[in-house]
């Protein structure tokens, strides 16, 4: 069964995605829906999150790859598959053509994440590393593909790939039927547009956002020019959805069935996914979390009940232990100083004692004797503090004001 068209930009159909839908049964989890209500009162109105992370390989990549590869005709399956990947649509790929009995051989940049590159070759997929970014890596996939006449299996610009996609719009519809808003990250564009497709085409009433990070946002320029727009070094945490140029497969069925796409910032981004993890206990990766910075970033413009994606939570822990630090800094939870004291014995004491009255965790701390700005008696000390947000970080300057430090810019 394959969903590929005359005209696949305009000529998909809710039908397809049904039947896409059908063919994942047993192999695709219908992912759970968590309510938030810390989200909820924020935007005053109910809040799910679509939990995609959860799903088999960790993230939605699995549907539109099994739909794609089940479609290939004998012959192609014969010739196996290759794709291109930093992460998840390389163990979407590995593991649908594993069930599949398909071969298949997925290359990867070279710094690629050791737990993805393990997990891909876990699946099944012979992995290849060639190449330092993603597009070195992507150029080489295809030139497999020319020599050995593999099947080259694209992340989003693909009919199959979206109608696949497009069954997590089916199962929001399903989960929370009286949905009026759904958000999606969107960096080809494949999973919105599956979406898209399938939510409106049901309920025309219920409004898609997309969301892209700041620095990777092709999507706005390629709507207002009408056509796909390539933006040159797109820079983003979010490497789940850092694409430089939508798909057109995705892009025609963007315009149709989204009705707007969001800009957010690489803080927005941190203290969603910080979010994630304190308040609902989920492990999401930064593009996943995108739909949540929408929310964080400007909650009350948003129509209830809302449902937010959360696409993956393929995270390198690595990666996660910097975004974590970021995200705490952009919330608050972090305090820098500096602060002119007396050099003498039991100074550093003395400071510490107030800290502690304040209940401010130390976690660095840096003296400064030698500089011309300071007198012979006195030193810098540079305090890098753990808080409880921008409240407490206000009462621990005051607190040392008050205790006879001054404190410097």
């Amino acid at each position: 069964m394959s969903f590929r068209t005359p005209d696949p930009l305009h000529r998909l159909m809710l039908d397809d995605v049904r039947g896409a839908q059908k063919m994942l049964a047993g192999v695709a989890r219908m992912t759970a829906m968590e309510g938030s209500r810390h989200l909820s009162s924020l935007v005053g109105a109910p809040v799910h999150l679509k939990c995609e992370n959860l799903q088999r390989t960790g993230s939605f990549k699995l549907r539109g790859a099994y739909v794609r590869i089940a479609g290939l005709r004998p012959e192609e399956r014969a010739a196996g598959v290759v794709a291109a990947s930093a992460g998840n649509h390389a163990q979407g790929v590995a593991l649908a053509s594993k069930l599949l009995g398909v071969h298949a051989t997925v290359f990867m940049p070279v710094g690629a994440p050791l737990p993805k590159v393990a997990a891909t070759r876990e699946y099944g997929a012979e992995v290849r590393m060639h190449g330092h970014v993603v597009d070195e890596t992507l150029a080489a996939a295809e030139e497999y593909a020319r020599e050995t006449g593999a099947v080259f299996i694209h992340p989003f610009d693909h009919p199959d790939v979206i109608v696949g996609q497009g069954t997590v719009g089916l199962e929001i519809l399903e989960q929370c039927p009286e949905v009026r808003t759904v958000l999606v990250g969107i960096g080809g564009g494949g999973l919105a547009a599956g979406i898209g497709l399938a939510v409106k085409s049901v309920r025309p009433d219920v409004k898609v956002i997309g969301v892209q990070a700041e620095g990777a946002a092709a999507y706005p320029p390629s709507l207002a020019a009408g056509h796909p727009v390539v933006i040159e070094s797109p820079v983003t945490m979010a490497d789940g959805i850092k694409v430089g140029r939508p798909g057109d497969v995705p892009f025609a069925l963007i315009q149709e069935y989204v009705d707007e796409v969001r800009t957010v910032s690489e803080d927005a981004l941190s203290s969603a996914l910080l979010l994630c993890l304190e308040r609902a206990k989920l492990v999401v990766e930064p593009a996943g979390a995108s739909p949540v910075a929408a929310l964080l970033a400007d909650p009350t413009s948003f129509r209830g009940p809302v449902v937010a994606v959360l696409s993956g939570g393929n995270v390198d822990p690595l990666l996660l232990q910097r975004i974590l630090r970021h995200g705490m800094a952009a919330g608050g939870r972090y305090l820098s100083l500096r602060l002119r004291v007396t050099d003498r014995p039991g100074a550093l004491a003395t400071l510490l004692a107030v800290l502690t009255v304040v209940d401010a965790n130390v976690l660095d701390v840096s003296h400064v004797r030698t500089d011309p700005r300071l007198g012979l008696t006195e030193a810098e000390v540079e305090l890098h503090l753990e808080t409880k947000g921008p409240e407490h970080c206000r009462e621990v300057a005051e607190a040392l004001r008050e205790a006879g430090y001054t404190v410097l810019d």
